[in-house]
């Protein structure tokens, strides 16, 4: 077999790669959505769930795949789970029907989940700590260029090939990944064995899939039903569970200890806060954009590019700065042009102004670029470095735990913004073009005042 030399810059290209994949891949989903849910007649919360079921697997296997990092090596999971992604995408293509989308889009982030959580490890095993946040920067890149890229692509391939080619165009990408992961990637020594936390994680995966659907359905079996209230008892009562589980689990997969640890439990906060806010941004401007405004998919991808261009410029600053100086006046300053960029996204109306939208972006892009590898940092340097998995499990655990919580509650607010029922099609949304703008704008606000809210309370702890 050849065999190609190990070295820090070598395993940063591989994880690099496989990062601007999976993102690609996410990117592409958002845009695509309403013409993939016309397509296979889906109702527009069925759409949102081919998105829903990918964060939810690649949330409850986050926490396993960390410590299956610790335990097997890094190397092992990352080539199974970006082998298992690269399957399901091809299946995503091949789908027939809503429903066998989403099951394959299950598979997909429970492959992305493993390569995600031990990728991280990976880059801690190259780099030394004074390198870490460059490394961390360079690596943020790759999202960016697949936050770029997937908009615009996916747009264009949309129009011209139907919604299927968005998938089928990242299988061979995931193909040289992985070739690349085998030969390059080297295996550190194997820690004791222990037993995997099934009960932790049926329990977390169960009780996180109640509260999506609560969040997806509540609007139309009513928020006081039956139904309603007893799945979110049913959630509730399951992350008591878990939480009671891992407390008293031998080899927990949450390692609730590491959140003695100040910086690290500050970094998770802040990460909520950023996750929530950021990630709703895509949601309710495609409503704006392609609903609201009538935009084709290509034409909305292209104003998406300003969400990603600058970052390619301030990723790689932003990490060099987080090294010399420190990261949290670099959170901060991120932190309040997120919530400045929320506030005029707000102020949105019926006329179509493509720099009332780009500008906005563009900030977000620039304090996003100089703030999450700093964030990034801050908490994968925290924890003792022989829980450096589990560590980085929690992290991207919690980073796609509030993802899927965002998206889903974004469309909460606007179907409650615009007294809307949601029984129609995705494109059949039964609101006047006025009665959406209002709805994403008072979105956008809400998120705002949570973004503030959360961070403040980071700032006190």
């Amino acid at each position: 077999m050849i065999r190609v030399r190990s070295n820090k810059w070598v395993v940063l290209v591989v994880i690099t790669m496989v990062s601007f994949i999976t993102n690609l891949d996410a990117t592409i989903v958002i845009i695509g959505l309403p013409s993939l849910a016309e397509d296979l007649n889906a109702s527009m919360n069925a759409g949102l769930w081919t998105i829903t079921s990918f964060y939810i697997t690649s949330t409850v296997f986050l926490l396993p795949s960390g410590r299956w990092s610790d335990i097997f090596g890094a190397k092992r999971i990352f080539v199974w789970g970006f082998g298992l992604f690269t399957v399901a995408t091809a299946l995503c293509g091949t789908a027939n029907s809503v429903e066998w989308l989403i099951g394959y889009r299950f598979l997909q982030g429970a492959g992305a989940a493993m390569a995600m959580a031990s990728a991280t490890p990976l880059l801690m095993q190259a780099f030394p700590p004074n390198q870490l946040g460059v490394a961390l920067g360079v690596n943020n890149i790759s999202w960016v260029t697949g936050s770029l890229l997937g908009p615009v692509t996916g747009g264009a391939l949309i129009g011209e090939f139907g919604w299927r080619s968005m998938f089928f165009v990242a299988v061979p990408f995931g193909v040289i990944g992985l070739l690349a992961g085998i030969l390059v990637l080297s295996n550190k020594t194997l820690k004791e064995e222990a037993k995997t936390d099934w009960p932790g994680i049926l329990t977390f995966g169960l009780g996180l899939t109640a509260m999506l659907i609560v969040l997806s359905e509540g609007q139309v079996w009513g928020w006081s039903s039956g139904r309603t209230l007893g799945l979110l008892s049913l959630s509730l009562l399951l992350w008591i569970a878990f939480v009671m589980l891992e407390l008293k689990a031998r080899h927990p997969l949450f390692e609730l200890k590491l959140l003695t640890f100040r910086n690290y439990s500050i970094g998770l906060a802040l990460t909520m806060s950023y996750c929530i806010g950021y990630f709703s941004v895509t949601i309710l401007l495609t409503l704006y954009l392609q609903e609201a405004q009538g935009l084709t998919p290509l034409e909305a991808g292209m104003l998406f590019i300003p969400l990603s261009a600058p970052q390619l410029l301030t990723a790689p600053l932003g990490g060099k700065l987080a090294d010399r100086f420190g990261p949290a006046l670099l959170i901060l300053l991120g932190s309040f042009l997120i919530g400045l960029s929320l506030l005029l996204l707000g102020q949105l109306d019926d006329q179509m102004s493509n720099m009332a939208v780009i500008i906005p972006l563009g900030i977000i892009s620039a304090a996003t670029g100089l703030s999450w590898p700093s964030l990034a940092k801050v908490v994968l340097t925290a924890a003792p470095r022989e829980h450096e998995g589990a560590a980085s499990g929690m992290f991207w655990t919690l980073y796609n735990l509030c993802r899927a919580v965002s998206q889903a509650l974004a469309l909460v607010i606007v179907q409650l913004a615009a007294h809307s029922s949601v029984s129609g099609s995705f494109q059949g949304l039964n609101m006047s073009k006025n009665q959406l703008i209002h709805a994403t704008n008072t979105g956008f606000i809400y998120f705002l005042s949570n973004d503030t809210k959360l961070t403040c309370a980071a700032i006190q702890k």
